[in-house]
């Protein structure tokens, strides 16, 4: 079985990145994306996500080739969902189904407790087995199912909403802020 180690993302990680989630998006339903991302709007992300202390990983073979990518990330911009993140995990295709996935979510798990957040939403399409069984395996549970709100590949889509809470004390002062 192939080794991989998983690292904190940095910014010259970008294009290895973007490779991984263009192809996502003109080959799978993982994004609701039509076209590919720039490598301009792919920095930005980045760099928000720094700003913003959300959790970027890599995962790499031994000799260094990116073969996927996981983070955390604004869940929606009002003040009471500041405690709340949608994730992201993305894998290239020739390393789907070896693990990866697993080793680039449980960092996530632990980064979103570091930054206080209370629960991580997944947004999933109902047809991707794989990504729901992966998030189940660390503890998300469905939430809801949306019937044909997506749109791709000449088909409609469904996407299912998976949710974990992770425990912790409450805020201090979190209303007042």
């Amino acid at each position: 079985m192939e080794s991989f180690r998983i690292r904190p993302a940095v910014r010259d990680d970008c294009q290895g990145i973007l490779a991984i989630y263009n192809d996502a998006v003109l080959t799978t339903t993982a994004s609701y994306d039509y076209l590919p991302r720039t490598l301009e709007h792919r920095l930005e992300w980045f760099d928000a996500h720094q700003r913003d202390n959300y959790a970027v990983f890599v995962a790499e073979t031994l000799q260094g080739e990116m073969v996927g990518w996981s983070a955390l990330n604004r869940y929606h911009d009002r003040m009471g969902f500041r405690f709340t993140t949608e994730n992201s995990v993305y894998v290239a295709a020739p390393h789907r189904g070896r693990g990866v996935g697993k080793l680039l979510l449980a960092p996530l798990l632990e980064a979103a407790r570091a930054k206080g957040l209370h629960a991580i939403i997944a947004a999933i399409d109902a047809s991707n087995a794989a990504s729901i069984r992966l998030h189940a395996g660390f503890g998300f549970v469905e939430v809801g199912h949306f019937k044909q709100v997506g749109f791709k590949f000449g088909r409609w889509l469904d996407l299912v909403y998976l949710e974990k809470i992770l425990d912790g004390p409450l805020p201090e002062a979190a209303d007042r802020a």
